[in-house]
């Protein structure tokens, strides 16, 4: 795993913090709490895989060719 993203429901800051057992600085918070992943170098395979995990625990994996 390269980027993590938390936009949850209900408080996710307040979840995340409770289940990680710390403090989360909010600058950092701010950069994981959004929709729009960061800039990263294409892959030498030219695929990316994107997991999504509800707050459910439901996920779905999903392959993209780039």
């Amino acid at each position: 795993m390269r980027h993590a993203y938390f936009i949850g429901a209900d408080e996710p800051y307040e979840k995340l913090k409770r289940a990680l057992r710390a403090q989360i600085d909010e600058a950092a918070w701010s950069s994981i709490n959004c929709t729009k992943s960061r800039p990263f170098p294409k892959p030498k395979t030219g695929k990316i895989a994107i997991k999504v995990i509800n707050h459910y625990g439901d996920e779905v994996l999903k392959m993209f060719e780039i």
